[in-house]
């Protein structure tokens, strides 16, 4: 009998992924300062977000003071800090302020605020003031489509598409990415953003398609050790685990 490695049969082989050959920039995405500075010393981090529910996770109460602390290290590629006012006179007050606290912040405005009101007035009157944006929260394509003829060609903006949200509900959200894409075409100076990814994979599938950015969590992009390991040699580490948990638990029959 001719025993074979399941790691050598080439029946449903997968292509292993690289890191090296990705097109799409990784922002990481939090509010936690020891990680973004430990996140700030990969080369493969092109820039950062956070949003006012990441802060408040990291336990943040001052938000001017954190921000300014980040900026302080971080001077050298995009930061978004978001606005976080419901009435849009306010937001463009916020948005004024956090624009000033350096050339390379990108202020996050929701497409709308909580009462389902458009923002496009406000992001209008903010990007012809040159003001860099990055416009949060969108799901679908007419949003895209609205938001990117809003933004125009006035400063460079990004649009953030939460693709993860959108594949919580069961719906696949690369048809979404790739007609949004196609929607924001005609302004060279605007960048979709994958936002939200659940998993590794997502950024592989980002850079297909050609998105311009994907945001991921440390959690998240602690996986990036495992891009192209040997799915055979990762079975048996799995079978392994088993054996060892099983045997730690006292488990008998």
């Amino acid at each position: 009998m001719i025993h074979r490695s399941i790691s050598e049969s080439p029946v449903g082989a997968v292509a292993s992924p690289s890191l090296r050959a990705l097109r799409v920039k990784i922002f990481a995405d939090g509010a936690d300062k020891a990680g973004m500075l430990a996140m700030a010393r990969q080369p493969y981090i092109a820039g950062f977000t956070t949003n006012p529910t990441l802060m408040r996770k990291a336990g943040i109460s001052d938000y001017r003071a954190f921000a300014k602390e980040i900026l302080a290290e971080i001077s050298d590629r995009p930061i978004s800090f978001e606005v976080f006012s419901d009435e849009f006179s306010e937001m463009e007050r916020q948005a004024t302020e956090v624009a000033s606290w350096g050339k390379n912040v990108y202020v996050k405005v929701p497409v709308t605020n909580t009462r389902g009101e458009p923002s496009l007035d406000l992001i209008q009157r903010l990007s012809r003031r040159r003001i860099k944006l990055n416009v949060t929260a969108l799901t679908h394509v007419r949003q895209v489509a609205e938001v990117s003829a809003a933004l125009g060609d006035h400063a460079p903006s990004c649009i953030s598409v939460f693709a993860g949200r959108v594949a919580d509900t069961g719906r696949n959200p690369i048809p979404i990415m790739t007609e949004s894409l196609a929607a924001m075409r005609a302004h060279a100076n605007q960048e979709l953003i994958w936002a939200s990814p659940r998993e590794l994979l997502n950024i592989f599938q980002a850079d297909q398609i050609g998105c311009h950015i994907i945001t991921v969590t440390n959690d998240v992009l602690k996986k990036l050790s495992l891009v192209g390991k040997d799915l055979g040699e990762y079975s048996l580490e799995t079978v392994a685990m088993f054996h060892r948990d099983a045997a730690e638990a006292g488990f008998t029959l």
